[in-house]
């Protein structure tokens, strides 16, 4: 397939820098997270203007638990403060919100916040998907498990019980930061996705960047395997 002009339906991002960008700034690496949640707030409102269908982003994944108490304590509040600040602001721009993961696992007051807040977006036509408690590889086992139900694993039962089942599939990965990983992030949807590594720190990711990457995708050709 030629990628002259080829238009992306769905982007994900792993949002990677937030700590090294405030030690780089001498500051908090509470800090860091809090302008990463400004960087999320911007991307989001500039949705509609890229014309993607679906926006994934990883934000808190299941081996980000064995960070220190405090750090994941700051996480979590800064949840509890987005879902409430910007609930609004996404029905407004008709975005619907869905949760990816063991997001059920959460404290009891955040799975209760998700609840109404993806009840509340439910009717909206782009959507934010955000990855909570989330590895891939046990996506990807709960997807297989509930394949055997249906008596047969094969590509198309397992992909029907993944996370992202009603969603388009992944277009382009993108990763923050400098590293060069999928860190345990959407592997299957990946595996033909493009992929483009940015050096630029999370907090510093822009719409403009967004619309930079998306570009890039443009151009890019998309084989599929063949030639």
């Amino acid at each position: 397939m030629s990628g002259e002009g080829q238009r992306a339906r769905h982007v994900a991002i792993i949002m990677d820098g937030n700590g090294r960008w405030a030690k780089r700034k001498h500051l908090p690496r509470a800090m860091g997270h809090q302008r990463g949640v400004e960087a999320v707030r911007e991307l989001v409102r500039s949705l509609e203007s890229t014309g993607l269908e679906c926006l994934t982003l990883y934000a808190f994944s299941s081996e980000n638990w064995k960070r220190p108490d405090d750090e994941v304590d700051d996480l979590m509040n800064l949840m509890r403060k987005f879902i409430k600040s910007d609930l609004p602001e996404f029905i407004a721009n008709n975005v619907r919100l869905k949760i990816l993961g063991n997001w059920k696992g959460l404290a009891p007051d955040i799975v209760a916040m998700l609840e109404d807040a993806l009840e509340q977006t439910s009717k909206g036509t782009r959507t934010l998907a955000v990855a909570l408690n989330y590895g891939s590889q046990q996506e990807i086992v709960r997807a297989a498990k509930a394949a055997i139900d249906l008596g047969e694993i094969t590509v198309d039962t397992l992909e029907m019980h993944l996370d992202t089942a009603d969603m388009p599939p992944l277009d382009l990965l993108i990763r923050t930061s400098g590293e060069v990983r999928l860190s345990n992030f959407l592997l299957w949807q990946a595996a033909y996705a493009e992929m483009l590594f940015v050096d630029t720190l999370w907090p510093d990711f822009t719409p403009a960047h967004l619309e930079q990457a998306l570009e890039n995708f443009a151009n890019r050709e998309r084989r599929y395997g063949g030639r």
